[in-house]
């Protein structure tokens, strides 16, 4: 599956409540070989600012299905802000 700007997806918190969020950025770093996703709540896209997620994520069998893992190490989120921040600057 191939993850486009226009798409949205439902994530469950920790009390199993669903929100909706629209998906920003996929993105793929090479030095760990791990696929991320950006994303924020639509219920807050029409603020002036937004708080953006990432997860690291896996394709599953189903194509429409992913599987979200929390970003855990310091070293990932430093990986991970590098590369948000540079797709940022190149697409706003």
């Amino acid at each position: 599956m191939s993850l486009s700007e226009e798409e949205r997806i439902i994530i469950p918190d920790e009390n199993g409540e669903e929100h909706l969020f629209e998906v920003l950025f996929t993105f793929d770093v090479e030095e760990n070989n791990q696929s991320y996703i950006a994303v924020v709540a639509v219920e807050d896209s029409e603020e002036e600012e937004q708080e953006v997620f990432a997860f690291r994520y896996e394709e599953r069998d189903n194509e429409d299905d992913l599987a979200l893992f929390a970003i855990e190490t310091d070293e990932e989120w430093d990986l991970v802000e590098e590369m948000l921040n540079t797709l940022i600057d190149e697409n706003f």
